[in-house]
């Protein structure tokens, strides 16, 4: 029975997923995100404890009264798909308890290689919604951003239109970063090749989790860096769900 490596859970969490969701925090990260707010789930131990999927889902179903017909369980992180073993145990046996489930993951971990993609297609079946980070489009400008390369988490998004798996798309929208109309729209035609994105959230960059870094005594590049004016995400929101008009993209 696979244990996993747990960092946190919250009860009643409204924007990670439909409805009111129980959000089991996972340990570890391989992406170094510049404006991270969990910076100290990045180390793989940390200060997790181990726990077993059944113990995890007696707890959250303490609160089922709060789901109403949407709700359910979310897994995030830190990365889900870095412990694959418990997440498969854990979403599996969810279902089992009629339990909705979701995973907040940025596809980091993502390969076509077995065994690791066996597992993940069975994952799969028992996962009713991907809540998938796009941090950026252009590869290099990923890896400045998260220090990891971006064609294996396009092709995750690629795999999951393909077997038709309902995606929320994420996008933290940084000034100067992500913040680009070129970005943005190139974003958009990557997901105009895809049939399965049922929402785009834009996430406004912010700065809250800086005392952290500062805790664990790791440099935080973006010190300076504003939050994007209410304009700014409006222009994104519109680019990235297909709103923008054929003459603004011209412009």
């Amino acid at each position: 029975m696979a244990k996993g490596r747990i960092y946190s859970t919250e009860s009643f969490g409204s924007v990670d997923g439909p409805g009111i969701r129980f959000i089991i925090f996972v340990q570890g990260c391989r992406m170094r995100c510049r404006y991270c707010h969990n910076v100290d789930t990045w180390d793989p131990i940390g200060k997790s404890r181990e726990r077993e999927a059944e113990d995890v889902l007696d707890q959250a179903v303490r609160y089922k009264s709060y789901w109403g017909r949407k709700g359910g369980i979310t897994v995030s992180g830190g990365e889900p798909l870095l412990q694959m073993d418990f997440l498969l145990d854990l979403m599996k046996k969810a279902k089992e308890r009629g339990i909705h489930t979701v995973i907040d993951t940025a596809g980091q971990p993502f390969t076509r290689e077995e065994p690791w993609f066996g597992m993940f297609r069975e994952l799969m079946e028992y996962t009713d919604l991907l809540l998938v980070d796009i941090k950026h489009i252009v590869p290099e400008e990923h890896r400045k951003l998260t220090a990891q390369p971006n064609d294996n988490i396009l092709d995750m998004l690629r795999y999951l239109s393909e077997i038709g798996k309902p995606v929320w798309i994420r996008h933290v929208l940084v000034p100067g970063i992500t913040d680009e109309d070129e970005y943005l729209r190139k974003t958009r035609a990557f997901l105009d090749t895809l049939t399965n994105i049922e929402k785009v959230e834009v996430l406004p960059y912010h700065a809250l989790g800086i005392p952290k870094w500062e805790e664990l005594g790791i440099p935080y590049t973006l010190r300076e860096m504003e939050p994007p004016t209410p304009d700014r995400v409006k222009n994104a929101e519109r680019i990235l769900r297909g709103e923008e008009s054929p003459q603004a993209r011209e412009l």
